[in-house]
Parts: structure tokens; C-alpha cells; sequence
């Protein structure tokens, strides 16, 4: 299990260059392929759901899953698979990029959401040429801070929406996904010690602006509202970026017992009490002490509340609240939860 990374080079506090990594197109590339030659329009769903509610955003919760759903209804949602299909060469190179594909997706999903990995609109996913990998990019809104901020509260944990259940053909979730995303999530509960020691880092470092996080909750413009203004409007945004290499997570047997847990758990408690309890850094802090925590309910099982849930119970908990439509049809237009 992999996922894709690209370089990253650091030049001050607020900048830095991206690695270009070529050979990947967004989704949003990807749609607007199968579509403008057949002359389908990029935003159907989305006057679909103006042409029934001209006043969408003002709407009821039970409002706004009527009319989300009649936009499903009225169109198909199968340009991803239509257009990995017809990219694909022959029949066995179709059916690997689409297992690629399944595969990828479910890894990054399990990992996305144990990082709070946000913002996950069509021009933040790629899907690699020749493989059928997925690649994704702009790592801002980690550590829940899409699911806090003031405006549009994203309310799903990562992206699966229906053209990507749809390019998983016959199985769809019920399959190749549901099995890689359990056992992505038991290796990440393995290697629990691992990734808890890594962001424990966070706390201690004094150039870490946490305060940032707190702002997220009104970092979201108003124009969001409009998918012509708003600077996340995937009709504007077509990045390329892809990876030529991999990170695999790792562990110790030792890191992995229970007893080491324990201990790292008293010291977060610790770390917390103290950050609580002082001023300057400390109180900053304790924002990052809050996100390991919220890390490591996740890595135990115990997000949805004190009981612990199994691998199986808590892969189900969030399919259902990614696929839901009362929480798809909340997202900002540009996330296009449509497509």
C-alpha cells in the first residue's frame, strides 16, 4: 500500500516550489474531455439544480436533497468510466488502470481522513495517464480544518462520489474498495506509534503556526456561493501534478504494542494539560495537541465515540457519510459533489 507523493521544497515561512510531475490529469480534466466534444455542458448538474431552486443556498437541509437528487437523476455520472475506458488501449490495460484506480482511491481515502485532509475538489485529485493511479495535491486543509471553518463546513471525510463509484464498474464499493480500505486501515492502526510520533513533532516546534488552523473557520470567502468567482471553481483550476514516487508506512514491532500506546496516550494528555495551562506557545499548541488527539481516535477506532469500533465498523461508519447525500448535498458548488 502507496501513496503517491511529489517533492516539495521549503524557501521560507509562507513559500516554496512544487515539484511538476507530468502524465496526470484532474478530474475536472477529465470530465470536460468526455464532454466538450459531445457537447455536454461542464456545469449540467449544477443548472440542473438552479433550474429547480434558483435560490439553492437558502434552502432547508430536507430542501436541498431534493434537489440534489433530481440532478442525479437527470444525468448518468459515468464520464469517468466512459473516459478511462476509452482511454485505455486494450481490454487488459483497462482493467488494471481501473484496479489502479479502486486501489489508490481507497489507500488515500483512509489515509486522507486519518491527516483531516479537506478540500478535495475535482482539481485537487489527479489520476496518472498510463497507470490510472490517483494522485492527490494541495495538502492545505489538513487536520479537519475544511470540516470547522464558518463557511460550507465540509461534512464528509474524503471524496466518493458517484463517477467514482462508477469507474469501479460492476463491484463498485462492494469490492476491491471496501477490502483495500480495511486493510489500509488496520496497517495504519498497526503503525499507530509511528504516525503519532512523526506529527508529535508539531507540537514542539515553535515555527509552527497553529493559530492558522483556528483562522481556517473563516479563511472561506463568501463568493462560494457562485461557481464563476469562487477561487476553488474547478472550471478554472486544471492542474497537473503526478509521482514517480512512493512513501509505504513502516514500523517496529514494538512501536506497535499496546503498552507503547498507552504510554504515548499519557504523554499527548500530559503535553495538553501543560499547553492548557501556560501562556505564549503553549496555548498554541495545544491546537496541535488537540489534532494528535483527534489522530489518535482515529488510529483507535474510537472517533464516533468512546466505544472502539473495528476495522470493518469503522470503514462502513465513513463510506456511509461519504456517499450520503444529505452531506454531499451541503458541500460548496465548486466541489461539485455532483460529479
Amino acid at each position: 500500500f502507496q501513496v503517491q507523493r511529489y517533492a516539495v521544497v521549503p524557501l521560507s515561512t509562507n513559500s516554496g516550489l512544487l515539484r511538476w510531475v507530468p502524465r496526470s490529469d484532474t478530474l475536472h480534466a477529465l470530465v470536460k474531455e468526455f464532454r466538450t466534444p459531445r457537447n455536454i455542458l461542464l456545469n449540467l448538474e449544477y443548472r440542473l439544480m438552479l433550474h429547480m431552486a434558483p435560490n439553492y443556498d437558502l434552502l432547508s437541509q430536507v430542501q436541498k436533497v431534493e434537489v440534489f437528487e433530481n440532478a442525479l437523476a437527470q444525468t448518468s455520472g459515468t464520464d469517468l468510466r466512459r473516459v478511462m475506458h476509452a482511454r485505455s488501449p486494450s481490454s487488459e490495460a483497462w482493467l488494471a488502470r481501473r484496479t489502479t484506480l479502486t486501489r489508490s482511491l481507497a489507500v488515500m481515502s483512509m489515509v486522507g481522513h486519518v491527516l483531516g485532509l479537506g478540500d478535495r475538489h475535482p482539481g485537487n485529485i489527479l489520476v496518472h495517464r498510463s497507470t490510472g493511479k490517483v494522485i492527490h495535491i494541495d495538502f492545505g486543509d489538513c487536520f479537519e480544518v475544511a470540516m470547522t471553518r464558518a463557511k460550507w463546513p465540509e461534512s464528509v471525510p474524503f471524496r466518493l462520489t458517484r463517477m467514482l463509484v462508477n469507474a469501479m464498474e460492476a463491484s463498485g464499493i462492494e469490492g476491491t474498495f471496501r477490502l483495500t480500505c480495511e486493510a489500509a486501515m488496520d496497517l495504519l492502526r498497526q503503525n499507530a506509534s509511528s504516525v503519532l510520533a512523526m506529527l508529535e513533532a508539531f507540537v514542539h516546534d515553535p515555527l509552527i503556526k497553529w493559530r492558522l488552523l483556528d483562522q481556517g473557520a473563516v479563511r472561506r470567502p463568501a463568493s462560494h456561493s457562485s461557481p464563476n468567482n469562487s477561487r476553488r471553481d474547478s472550471s478554472i483550476r486544471e492542474d497537473t501534478s503526478s509521482s514517480d514516487t512512493s512513501l509505504s508506512v513502516s514500523a517496529e514491532e514494538d512501536e506497535r504494542s499496546p503498552s507503547s500506546l498507552r504510554q504515548q496516550w499519557r504523554h499527548l494528555q500530559e503535553l495538553e494539560a501543560r499547553a492548557l495551562t501556560t501562556g505564549g506557545d503553549g496555548a498554541l499548541n495545544s491546537r496541535a495537541v488537540r489534532v494528535i488527539t483527534r489522530v489518535q481516535n482515529k488510529l483507535t477506532g474510537k472517533e464516533f465515540g468512546s466505544e472502539a469500533l473495528s476495522v470493518d465498523a469503522q470503514v462502513q461508519r465513513l463510506i456511509e457519510q461519504a456517499t450520503s447525500n444529505e452531506n454531499l448535498s451541503l458541500m460548496y458548488v465548486p466541489w461539485c459533489a455532483f460529479w
